[in-house]
Parts: C-alpha cells; structure tokens; sequence
C-alpha cells in the first residue's frame, strides 16, 4: 500500500489539503472532490463519514481496506437493512460493552439478549430496557463522586470520558441508524445509549488520578478506557464489514485503485445482509 494513501480528519477544500475516508473514495471512484460521492449508500456514508472524525489518525486508516467496497452501494436497495443493523449494534453490542464497564453485567446480557432489531423486533422493549440501565448508570456514577467538594476538579475527567465513549463508535452508529430510525423513539435510543455510555465511562475513570485541565483528564480516561474502546473499535469495522458487498461494485479504473483492497467472493445479496 501506497504510504501516501492517507485517511485525514474532517472535510478539505482540495486533494493538496487532503482527503478523508469518502474523498477518497470519491477519487477512486472517478468523481469530483467531495466527502459525498454519488455511488455510496447514505447510510454507509454516514457511517463512514462519523466514524473516520471520531477515529485518532492510528485507528482511522483501518477504515482503509472497506473504501472500494462502499462504490456502488447507493441504491442497491440495501439501506434499511443497513441502518437496522446500526441501530441493533447500538443499543445491543455498544451499550452493554459499557454497562459490562460499569459492572452492571446483569442489565448488560439482559439487553444484548432482545430481539435483534433487524430480524422484526420493536424498539418499545430496548426502549424500557435502556430506561432501567440508565437509572442504574446514573447511581454508579453519582457514587463514585464522594463529597461536593470533589465533584468540581473532575468535571474534566467526566467530560472527557463521556466524549471518548460516543466517540468510540457511537456516533458512527447513530449516524447510520438515523437514516432510516430517526424518529422520536429512535432519537431517545440514541440519547439514552450515550448516557450510558457516558456514565459508565466516567464512572470507571473517576478512580484514575487526572490532574487537573482538559488534557490531563483525557489522558487519564485513555489509561482507564483504552481497551474497551478498542474493542469498539474493532467491532464498529465488523459492523461496517457486514453492511457491505464482500466485492467491490462498479470499480472502475483508476490510478490507485491497487490502494484498497478486495476479495474473491461474489457480492452479498439481500438476504446475506439481513442474516449478518
């Protein structure tokens, strides 16, 4: 691989200021300029587009190997299935990784063992299921926090730690998961997964010694949190792995298309993406 081939953050004016995730794929795809290229499915580009931002640059070039798979995913039919399958992760892999963090092991299996949402199931039993976890988070939280005299030096810490949870791949899977569930119950899924998050987050970060400032305390939730956040890291690119075609489609000819990778498998059909 190219050592110029360089996912960056964030949107930029020209190919010399640097290209993110979906300009680059806008570039191989033959397109002009842009982080919205036409041949990719808008859940898929939401996805993409979140979680290359959220990313540090280290675990943000993972993204590299999925870029020729996302062409010719716009309107393939797929985005609903898509967009269940994001909001599933969210509220039954995300927030019971969290609620496990907190040591609420038993909301934790209790809500990765719904219905998945892809398969038919409602969001009414994740909803009131959530609702329940998020009282318990509340509590962990608040107990951590000793008397009010403390609270005012890891206001840092508890901001920091909140971020880097949603940050994690949260927002990624939201931002695929509002394309086709963004409605009211889909918006309190949403807030209520980033609470958890967020509580049991800063929860366990409370006990890391921050310092004092912004950058003392993110640096301290990263010692605290680093290997759950990895872990959704790591299961974000599976999600993104399932929601795409195992080839790329439409790939056309381009300089450096030997820049991404491919398999020899035959595309996904609509069952296979349901079933994943």
């Amino acid at each position: 691989m190219s050592n110029d081939y360089r996912l960056s953050y964030g949107t930029h004016a020209t190919p010399e200021d640097g290209r993110c995730a979906m300009e680059w794929v806008s570039y191989l795809a033959g397109e002009p300029h842009s982080d919205h290229p036409a041949c990719v499915s808008p859940v898929v580009r939401a996805f993409c587009t979140t979680l290359n931002d959220s990313l540090e640059d280290g675990p943000r070039q993972r993204l590299r190997p999925y870029l020729a798979r996302t062409i010719g995913t716009a309107g393939d039919g797929f985005d609903e299935a898509r967009s269940l399958m994001a909001m599933d992760w969210l509220t039954r892999t995300y927030v019971p990784r969290w609620l496990a963090v907190a040591g609420l092991t038993e909301s934790a299996q209790h809500i990765a063992g719904l219905e998945p949402l892809l398969d038919g199931g409602e969001l009414r039993p994740a909803l009131d299921a959530l609702a329940a976890a998020r009282r318990q988070t509340r509590a962990t939280w608040s107990a951590t926090l000793g008397t009010p005299r403390a609270w005012a030096p890891w206001a840092a810490g508890r901001a920091a730690a909140r971020e880097a949870a949603w940050a994690s791949a949260g927002a990624a899977a939201w931002a695929a998961a509002r394309v086709a569930v963004g409605d009211i119950e889909g918006d309190r899924v949403r807030a209520m997964a980033r609470e958890i998050a967020g509580d049991s987050a800063a929860a366990v970060a409370r006990s890391f010694r921050s310092g004092t400032g912004r950058a003392a305390a993110r640096r301290a939730v990263i010692a605290a949190l680093g290997p759950t956040l990895e872990e959704l890291r790591v299961s974000a690119l599976a999600l993104l792995d399932r929601m795409l075609p195992t080839v790329p489609l439409a790939m056309p000819v381009v300089e450096n298309a030997a820049l991404v990778c491919g398999a020899a498998d035959a595309p996904a059909s609509a069952a296979d993406i349901a079933r994943r």
